[in-house]
């Protein structure tokens, strides 16, 4: 009898887990409650603009293209891929702005005009964030995360001491650099990852290599293009995708998941892989009494911020604008306060602006800007119609000031995406956007695990286990799931019966 799995959840995260394991012989049915594939980065169409709806930075692009090599395919055949220069902009008080070149040593020549001699020392600060990187990516990343053993082999004890994790990132970055400008700059990578780069460890400078070194890119179309070509793959690989299937519940007998119920009937598998929310599959789709992790458990986890997204379209060019623009004017203190010590509204937040319509002419209308303001908010936030709008005024205003011209009266279409909109399509635990803060106590094996302990053919994948949140630790977290249970199927996965 042929294996079979159910992966529940065709996010990125979810199409990796299928991809991989109808490449290891199951036969794979995948499902997933909306009306298309990509979970968070999903992409709507509205008034000629084409908007995706989540991740729109596109860094390590050879986790991607690995993925397909080992499926025998080159990810060129499926999407193409463009560097950008500059990479992204940086604003700072009184209209004052960085560009950040794709070329290091360009790159480095602007460090130096800003600060003498820190040219020099962001190629010695790259040189530790290139060895963290590349040493992360082979000996930390792919580990199923459930035993402190996995990291007891010789190149992780040989690396501890210089992948730097018990130093913060704050106090890492300050031996290079002192001028705030630049160590914003330095900054900003972590800034999603759920904690000050006071609690940060000094590690996850590996994402200043990702980004000064490997470059930012887009996916010509949208980063909704990487969701499709992955959607493709699947097809390709004999994976079964269900759209506009919602899982309703699982039926577990014998410690084993035996039914899962959805909305078109009852599916039935030797695996199964939850892609969904961890916390919802804990205590929403499993029964009473079987959760991983206890209400408790879940209530003490630090978590990653949460977002406010507007997706905006204006009936004009804007020139000061560059395809990715990071507005810093104001001091992040006190916006991570209201983030991650006193959950509340920000009172003077940092942003983000994202407009693919510089880079992409299919996004927008002719002579017309699509616009992506994304705000870092704590989650489990309410948001109210009053809030939004008092936000958008906020960003609206900051980017005329900066840009010297009007754009809220040319807005020919918005709609905004908080916590209860992360609530109500992704069922997200306390409405989050970027899973668990990544803190030294909520690394590697002290993650929520990818297996379940006593229901014995369920697993799961996403950003709220290993390695963590992001479209490549997505990617590779599948990757991750189905190894593991590829190496334990003989033992333990033979009959559903």
């Amino acid at each position: 009898m042929a294996s079979s799995a159910i992966v529940i959840g065709a996010g990125l995260s979810g199409l990796s887990a299928a991809i991989s394991l109808a490449k290891e012989g199951y036969a794979v049915t995948l499902v997933e409650r909306h009306d298309q594939t990509g979970g968070r980065a999903r992409v709507f169409e509205a008034g000629g603009f084409r908007f995706d709806m989540g991740p729109s930075w596109y860094w390590m692009p050879e986790v991607a293209a690995d993925f397909f090599q080992q499926h025998g395919r080159s990810i060129d055949d499926y999407m193409t891929l463009k560097r950008l220069d500059p990479s992204y902009q940086v604003i700072f008080g009184k209209g004052e702005q960085v560009s950040l070149p794709s070329s290091f040593a360009a790159l480095q020549a602007v460090f130096e005009g800003i600060e003498t001699g820190a040219g020099s020392r962001l190629a010695r600060f790259m040189e530790e964030a290139e060895y963290k990187y590349k040493t992360a990516m082979s000996a930390y990343v792919r580990k199923p995360g459930l035993h402190v053993h996995e990291l007891c082999n010789g190149e992780v004890m040989r690396s501890f001491l210089r992948m730097d994790m018990l130093q913060s990132f704050s106090h890492h970055a300050r031996k290079f650099f002192k001028d705030e400008r630049l160590l914003k700059i330095i900054e900003f990578p972590v800034l999603f990852l759920g904690a000050t780069p006071e609690r940060i460890p000094a590690m996850y400078s590996m994402m200043n290599y990702a980004d000064m070194k490997l470059g930012t890119w887009y996916p010509e179309g949208g980063m909704h293009m990487l969701v499709n070509a992955f959607t493709r793959l699947a097809i390709e690989s004999g994976v079964e995708i269900m759209l506009n299937t919602t899982v309703e519940g699982m039926d577990v007998e014998r410690n084993r998941v035996k039914r899962v119920r959805t909305n078109k009937g009852v599916l039935t598998a030797n695996v199964i892989v939850s892609g969904a929310d961890y916390h919802h599959t804990d205590h929403e789709l499993l029964p009473s009494g079987k959760a991983n992790y206890s209400a408790h458990y879940w209530e003490k986890r630090v978590m990653a911020p949460s977002c406010l997204i507007y997706y905006i379209g204006v009936s004009k060019k804007i020139a000061r604008l560059q395809h990715h623009n990071l507005f810093f004017e104001d001091d992040f203190r006190q916006h991570a306060e209201a983030i991650y010590n006193s959950p509340e509204w920000p009172q003077q937040p940092l942003f983000y602006l994202c407009c693919p319509s510089k880079t992409d002419d299919t996004v927008a209308p002719p002579g017309m800007e699509n616009l992506f303001f994304l705000i870092p908010t704590a989650p489990g936030l309410l948001d109210t119609p009053d809030i939004r709008n008092h936000y958008l005024q906020f960003v609206l205003r900051k980017t005329e000031e900066f840009c010297g011209e009007k754009i809220g009266e040319q807005i020919v279409y918005s709609r905004s995406y908080a916590c209860t909109d992360f609530i109500a399509d992704y069922s997200a635990f306390k409405g989050n956007a970027y899973g668990l803060a990544n803190t030294l106590g909520q690394t590697a094996f002290l993650k929520p695990s990818i297996r379940h302990k006593s229901v014995t053919n369920l697993f799961f994948t996403g950003q709220l286990t290993v390695p963590g949140p992001g479209v490549p630790p997505a990617i590779i977290s599948g990757q991750v799931v189905a190894e593991y249970i590829s190496k334990q199927k003989v033992s333990r996965y033979e009959s559903v019966i």
